[in-house]
């Protein structure tokens, strides 16, 4: 928490949305760069690698292709900024999802070079930000890790995010989900936002119309994907995913559902194969329990995340076999020092956040029997 109450707002330079815009990539990226380090795994290349190359290559953009091998580590941007120095990039393109985005940005500041990101899921609020989630080489979380600036691009094709796996849209939803519940409650803590500063109005505006979108529109753009065809609900969704939640999260501020997250990744095993975003859903619960919000509110949530296939019970989380060392190695990590749980307006003990754990458990099989739900 900062002496001044300065509030600071951040955003990408420019954010393009629409069905089909991978087509307008090369117009996009020729105004910031010339020669491009394009970041982008196997599967997103054998999707759509061939249209953005057409693209590119159309405005007259020199690039190579760098393979990203899968983990926002430190290890892999250090090894894609000496590929980026050989080749004297001056503009640095992430094309993939959350991972190979925030590599991407990372790689974009140590070059001093414009940042292009181009989402193929709408699975998390990477793109937007001015700051990667580092991980280690084994998919444990590390650190946050603050830039300069946002990206200076962020083109997002709907025509390919739908034909992504609905799973991937469920999971941006409870990553989106998470935004209003912790900005609201950094604002009321009065802590720093992810821009170093206080949230502005704007801030957290957006950041609660973020939610009132979801709750309006989740299942309709889920069952459009579901489909695979873009629709004002999925286009919505897709917006409220990566753009609202990204500007959401960094000018209104983290607190509990991402410390708890990022709690989750210290233990390995069957919890590593889930999303972000998945994990992201429980911690939110987690944090709603800690907030003492009414159980009508919860159930809110319950009743979306259950609809979208997201785990609320410790079975559906991978953890039901964890042990209470597990559990307090989860709440441990969220309380390090630097996490984002310490935004909220009350001190947290580990035990605190290993009941919470189990209370989310606890009120989703309740729920779920009340609603004739099984697991």
């Amino acid at each position: 928490m900062s002496a001044t109450n300065e509030k600071v707002f951040i955003s990408p330079g420019r954010y393009v949305q629409g069905e089909g815009v991978t087509a307008r990539a090369g117009h996009y990226v020729s105004a910031l760069g010339k020669t491009a380090l394009l970041i982008a795994d196997d599967v997103v290349w054998d999707i759509a690698g061939k249209e953005l190359s057409a693209s590119l290559k159309s405005e007259g953009i020199s690039f190579e292709r760098a393979v990203f091998e899968g983990e926002a580590s430190n290890r892999e941007i250090d090894r894609l900024v000496e590929l980026g120095r050989k080749q004297q990039a001056d503009v640095v393109i992430g094309f993939g999802g959350g991972k190979a985005i925030d590599t991407a940005k990372g790689v974009a500041e140590k070059l001093e070079a414009a940042c292009a990101v181009l989402p193929t899921t709408a699975s998390t609020d990477a793109p937007t930000s001015a700051l990667s989630v580092i991980y280690s080489d084994d998919g444990e979380f590390e650190s946050y890790r603050f830039y300069s600036k946002n990206p200076d691009l962020v083109l997002v094709d709907t025509g390919i995010i739908c034909k992504a796996p609905p799973r991937f849209l469920a999971s941006g939803i409870a990553d989106a989900l998470a935004t209003w519940v912790e900005a609201r409650a950094a604002i009321r803590a009065n802590a720093n936002n992810m821009a170093g500063g206080k949230a502005t109005l704007l801030g957290a505006t957006i950041g609660e119309k973020c939610e009132d979108i979801l709750f309006e529109h989740a299942m309709l753009a889920y069952q459009a994907n579901q489909a695979q065809i873009v629709t004002p609900s999925f286009e919505a969704v897709v917006e409220a995913n990566t753009l609202l939640s990204g500007l959401g999260f960094e000018s209104g501020g983290l607190a509990g559902a991402h410390a708890i997250h990022n709690g989750f990744t210290a233990l390995h095993g069957e919890i590593h194969d889930l999303t972000h975003g998945e994990k992201v859903a429980y911690g939110t619960m987690a944090q709603l329990i800690l907030d003492q919000t009414p159980q009508a509110e919860l159930e809110e949530y319950l009743d979306l995340y259950l609809a979208l296939g997201l785990p609320v019970t410790l079975k559906a989380l991978k953890l039901d076999q964890a042990s209470e060392e597990d559990l307090y190695r989860v709440a441990e990590a969220a309380l390090k020092e630097g996490e984002s749980s310490h935004n909220l307006a009350y001190e947290l003990t580990p035990k605190q956040i290993v009941h919470a754990i189990k209370a989310v458990d606890v009120h989703a099989r309740a729920f779920m029997e009340k609603m004739g739900v099984s697991e």
